[in-house]
C-alpha cells in the first residue's frame, strides 16, 4: 500500500509504487486543505494511460493523487504508439471518461493520438524517460506542446501530481 500523508491526513492507494517527494507535492499539500474535509467519490471517471512501462512511476503518482482527491480512476499501462493495438483493445473501456491523462516519454506522441480518438480533454505529461535525443523529457514536452490535436493541455516533465489535480478539477466540473 502506498500512503500519502497530506497535512497529517493518511490517504492510501492500492499500488506498491512510492510517491516521490517533490516540490509539487509540497504545493499540493497546501491546496488539499482548501478542499472539503469530506471528499465524495466522483461520478465521472478519469482514465490514466501510460505509453510504456518506464512511465509507470509518473502514472502512479497521478493515480494516487486522483484517488486522494476522491476520483474514480482507471489506469492502463503500456498502451503507447509502438503497440497501438493495445490502445484500440481498451477503446470501449475508456471512451466514456470525463478526462484522460496521457503519459509518455521518448517522442511523446500518445497524447495526440488519444486526443484524436476520444472526445474527452487530455492532460499530457511528458516523462524524463528515454534515450538518444530525448534530452530528459524535453523532446517529448516539445512534441506535446506542438500537437495538432485539439483538447490537449500539457504539464511539465514528470508532473503527475499537477496533471492529476487539473484532471480532478475538470472531472468535478463535469458532474
Amino acid at each position: 500500500m502506498v500512503t500519502l500523508s497530506l497535512n497529517s491526513k493518511k490517504l492510501k492507494c492500492s499500488e506498491e509504487y512510492k510517491i516521490k517527494s517533490s516540490a509539487y507535492l509540497d504545493r499540493f499539500t497546501l491546496n488539499i486543505d482548501k478542499i472539503d474535509k469530506k471528499i465524495k467519490l466522483s461520478k465521472g471517471k478519469i482514465v490514466i494511460l501510460a505509453a510504456g512501462t518506464s512511465d509507470i512511476p509518473v502514472a502512479e503518482e497521478a493515480y494516487c493523487t486522483c484517488i486522494a482527491l476522491g476520483n474514480r480512476v482507471e489506469k492502463y499501462y503500456d498502451v503507447g504508439i509502438a503497440g497501438i493495438h493495445r490502445l484500440f483493445a481498451i477503446y470501449d473501456n475508456i471512451k466514456d471518461a470525463n478526462v484522460m491523462i496521457a503519459i509518455a516519454g521518448m517522442e511523446g506522441a500518445l497524447p495526440s493520438v488519444v486526443a484524436g480518438l476520444f472526445k474527452a480533454p487530455v492532460i499530457a505529461v511528458p516523462t524524463s524517460i528515454g534515450y538518444g535525443a530525448n534530452f530528459k523529457g524535453f523532446s517529448a514536452l516539445l512534441t506535446m506542446l506542438n500537437s495538432c490535436s485539439l483538447g490537449i493541455a500539457v504539464v511539465n516533465i514528470d508532473n503527475g501530481v499537477g496533471a492529476a489535480y487539473i484532471a480532478s478539477l475538470i472531472n468535478r466540473k463535469m458532474e
